[in-house]
């Protein structure tokens, strides 16, 4: 129960994403709703209303908003987070898939591998800054926090 079950990515006044970003954020939705872990921890002594979860993702007023509903779409609270400690780290990441993309369209495999294990790299980072910045507000595992940064990276691009 403790998961989320629905994303919802508001990008209404961002560009289009590239058909990369786009295939980006298909692929990390679709893996985060096949495996996730998150949980809402009690909050002063209060039980937190069970999941599993609708989350919905958007970028407003520079910063990160995570509405969190029920599966029947009661609502249960909103996160706020300042985009400012994932700058660097979505700029790096930008970076290397970029480079990534291109390489997979010219280079050899090995190549190819190294860049890969340097956006692996880059993309635990960002997974390790959004688990810090959700410390005390929900608890998720690496993978969970790996889709979610690659969401997280595809809004603030076009943000």
């Amino acid at each position: 129960m403790s998961r989320i079950c629905h994303i919802d990515i508001d990008d209404s006044g961002l560009p289009a994403p590239t058909p990369e970003m786009e295939q980006e954020r298909k692929v990390a939705v679709f893996d985060l709703l096949e495996d996730n872990s998150f949980l809402l921890p009690d909050r002063d002594d209060r039980p937190v209303p069970p999941g599993p979860y609708r989350l919905g993702l958007a970028i407003r007023e520079r910063r990160l908003v995570v509405e969190i509903a029920q599966e029947d779409g009661a609502r249960v609270g909103e996160l706020h987070l300042a985009l400012g400690p994932f700058r660097q780290v979505v700029k790096d990441y930008d970076q290397i898939c970029a480079s990534y993309f291109d390489a997979v369209k010219r280079l050899p495999p090995s190549q190819i591998e190294a860049i890969d294990m340097a956006r692996r790299g880059i993309h635990n980072e960002g997974a390790r800054v959004l688990q810090e910045r959700l410390e005390g507000k929900a608890e998720i595992d690496l993978d969970t926090a790996r889709r979610l940064f690659t969401l997280i990276s595809v809004l603030n691009r076009g943000a």
